[in-house]
């Protein structure tokens, strides 16, 4: 497939490479991370700029790879009348995305108590497939909550008022409609929030070391005030709530797409124009999750807080506890860009990708909106994380977005033949890293080697200038599922 660089880090290839693409594919990399995508990522992105209604581009972030119709780091925008909706350009853990929380303690304070400390999250937090939380909720009662989103949370006593303000869009999204969700789905959530699940998700323990802040402006905005300060990353979605509601419009669309005259080259991209009446279900369903995902941070943020409080022995709010921001990676938003020279309203798909709002952007909370959004990036549990801010040039660019995280090179299947979960558990604390996790298997799924070098991945967007860099975050204890 032919592949040219554009501008520096910008490789583009043009309709003509596919019958039926109707805009080109972008993917923005280094050369050497262009070398090392797997052949999905390349057929994939180009299968996207085949879909009715895309604008402009197909596009693909860094940390790309294989996934379910888009590639994870796959965006795209499309007309609001012309386009479609597509939950393989979401994903079906709906809304899965970042909270960062910062406190007021140093790595000193911490060390000693680290043990007990991860052993209380542990607790507190559940995590694994199938895992449930404390709050018991009949189906009604999570109706409101997927509605409300982390408003809800807030209401019932799961955190502060002020945590609304520091999450994307309040945490609330409009036009929840749960009659748009099946029964199956609402059964299926009722039990899970508060809860990690598995996978990729986890829930780490973090320090900032004095050499990997690059812009100490932005991170005390931010609230990375010293070095050595520790603050804590979850990484989770709306777990299986979610996933029934993609996997219940994905046959919505299968049999719609006829009606409407759409044909896909892969099924997985089943979609439904819009506008239409499966569309606009799917759409409100799909808020639903992305509050259920809101209000699933927002609990375990709450039960965070409690375990700091029992093994610190003082309050959240002496311990300085306050959320630095809450991030989205597999969604889509209606928002508004410049196309040939006017302001038109589009739907944007994020899968595996993160918005990236420059300076001066209403969408931005106050507190951060002379500098930039903050743009939460999840690394392995051995590499760590980023936090970046978000520029103008992204809004140029991509639809406003970035890269949500690393990015896996390897399939579960082949890391947990390469690697031991109890050994790499042992490893890891002998390198200043302690692991709870319910699954040895897992955990091996989730080894640093599986995934691309997150410095690298971070340089890109960097230097493209869609997202800047303000600090690194060193994993000092983590909880997988």
């Amino acid at each position: 497939m032919k592949i040219s660089e554009v501008e520096p880090c910008i490789w583009e290839i043009p309709p003509t490479e596919k019958p039926g693409m109707r805009v080109p594919a972008r993917i923005l990399a280094t050369k050497e991370l262009i070398d090392t995508m797997d052949e999905g990522v390349f057929n994939q992105v180009t299968n996207v700029a085949c879909l009715p209604g895309i604008v402009k581009y197909a596009l693909c972030m860094p940390d790309g790879h294989w996934g379910y119709g888009f590639p994870i780091g796959g965006v795209a925008a499309f007309d609001l009348k012309e386009g479609v909706i597509s939950p393989g350009g979401i994903g079906f853990d709906i809304n899965c995305g970042m909270r960062l929380l910062r406190t007021n303690l140093v790595l000193e304070e911490v060390e000693p108590v680290l043990e007990k400390l991860i052993d209380t999250l542990f607790y507190l937090v559940p995590a694994g497939v199938g895992c449930k939380g404390f709050l018991k909720l009949n189906k009604k009662e999570f109706a409101e909550a997927v509605k409300e989103g982390a408003p809800w949370a807030i209401r019932k006593g799961y955190g502060w008022p002020e945590d609304v303000q520091y999450i994307e869009q309040g945490g609330s999204l409009p036009e929840a409609n749960p009659e748009k969700v099946s029964e199956k789905a609402l059964g299926r959530g009722m039990e899970q929030l508060g809860t990690l699940g598995s996978g990729n998700h986890y829930l780490e323990v973090q320090v900032v070391k004095e050499e990997n802040v690059f812009d100490w402006e932005t991170a005390q905005k931010f609230g990375i005030e010293f070095p050595n300060q520790i603050v804590v990353m979850i990484h989770c979605g709306s777990r299986g709530f979610g996933h029934q509601v993609a996997t219940d419009y994905l046959r919505v669309f299968e049999k719609a797409m006829p009606k409407y005259g759409i044909t896909v080259i892969d099924r997985e991209l089943g979609c439904a124009p819009f506008g239409s009446p499966e569309g606009q279900d799917y759409h409100q369903a799909m808020l639903c999750a992305a509050n259920a995902a809101f209000a699933n941070r927002q609990v375990i943020i709450h039960r965070i807080r409690e375990a700091f409080e029992k093994v610190l022995g003082k309050s959240a709010e002496e311990l300085g506890m306050h959320t630095v921001y809450d991030v989205a990676h597999n969604i889509a938003k209606i928002e508004e860009y410049e196309i040939n020279g006017k302001p038109k309203k589009l739907l944007v798909h994020r899968k595996g990708a993160t918005r990236s709002f420059g300076p001066g952007d209403a969408d931005i909370c106050p507190a951060y909106r002379e500098v930039g959004q903050p743009v939460i990036v999840g690394g392995s549990m051995e590499t760590g994380s980023y936090l970046l801010a978000g520029t103008k040039r992204a809004h140029e660019l991509t639809f406003g977005s970035t890269l949500h995280g690393s990015g896996r090179t390897m399939s579960r299947t082949a890391a947990k033949k390469k690697v031991q979960g109890r050994a790499l558990q042992e490893d890891m604390r002998r390198r200043g890293i302690l692991v709870k996790t319910v699954s040895y298997a897992g955990l091996a799924e989730e080894a640093g080697m599986a995934y691309k070098d997150i410095a690298t991945v971070v340089e890109a967007v960097h230097q493209i200038g869609i997202s800047r860099k303000v600090a690194r975050l060193k994993p000092i204890g983590n909880i997988k599922g």
